[in-house]
């Protein structure tokens, strides 16, 4: 079973966003290497798809939604028909914390 990962406009944006907030704040160097760190995580879910925790605000949606987390990230996907769709990429900190 061979499983694609796919990137939602939306998660693409925030992608953008993270990474134009530190090539801003810190530099281009930091800013890459917090993207690769969170589009590396995602292909793990090439050969693991279901390895991310159910999205408790989320259940009860027609597609099951998980998450896994790369840092302060948290990266929201749906998987069906052999395709990861990242719909959702945001910092998380506190909330993980507790």
């Amino acid at each position: 079973m061979e499983v694609k990962v796919l990137f939602s406009d939306t998660s693409l944006a925030q992608l953008q966003n993270i990474f134009d907030y530190y090539n801003l704040t810190a530099n281009t160097k930091v800013a890459r290497k917090i993207l690769k760190g969170i589009v590396k995580k995602t292909i793990l879910l090439e050969s693991n798809p279901l390895i991310g925790v159910k999205e408790p605000l989320l259940i009860g949606r027609v597609f099951e939604y998980r998450f896994v987390v790369e840092n302060n990230y948290k990266i929201i996907y749906r998987f069906n028909d052999n395709i990861v769709r990242i719909v959702s990429v945001f910092i998380v900190d506190k909330i993980l914390k507790s």
